[in-house]
């Protein structure tokens, strides 16, 4: 018994049909097309409000840059001239070869534009990561998992 294999018009085809995906993909393409120029323009950013914040403990070697409402710079809770800001931070993350952290508390009245300033300054001395820290808003508790309230702050 011999298997006869089909011939003509009735043998199956053995190649892809890729009109379909063809046509899934343009519609694709002008959707992407359309949509992207659009969540470009309109974007918006909206600072979180700071109740749900994990705290973080500040340890011997975390480096803390306090700007007060008038834009003057304390590292590690101790004055510093404003011009000094460069060349202390430079001198400080020169020496460090991991944890290059520079972590930023500014007065919320403060412009930003002083604290994007700092951040510049920070970013061109050696900085490699920036924090910003806030504080919980008064009378929340966070309820971030793992997170323990902080007693100090009754």
């Amino acid at each position: 018994m011999g298997m006869s294999v089909g011939s003509g018009a009735e043998s199956v085809k053995s190649e892809p049909n890729v009109v379909p995906m063809i046509d899934v993909m343009l519609v694709l393409l002008i959707i992407f097309m359309v949509v992207t120029p659009a969540l470009a323009a309109g974007f918006q950013a909206v600072p979180p409000a700071g109740i749900n914040l994990k705290t973080h403990p500040e340890e011997d070697t975390d480096q803390v840059l306090g700007i007060d409402k008038q834009g003057q710079y304390y590292l590690n809770k101790r004055a510093l001239q404003n011009d000094k800001l460069a060349e202390t931070l430079k001198s400080i993350y020169d020496a460090r070869t991991v944890d290059k952290i520079l972590y930023i508390k500014a007065d919320k009245d403060l412009e930003y534009i002083k604290v994007l300033d700092a951040m510049d300054i920070a970013s061109r001395n050696g900085v490699r990561v920036v924090g910003a820290v806030s504080d919980q808003v008064p009378g929340t508790e966070s309820s971030v998992a793992g997170d323990v309230p902080d007693p100090t702050k009754k």
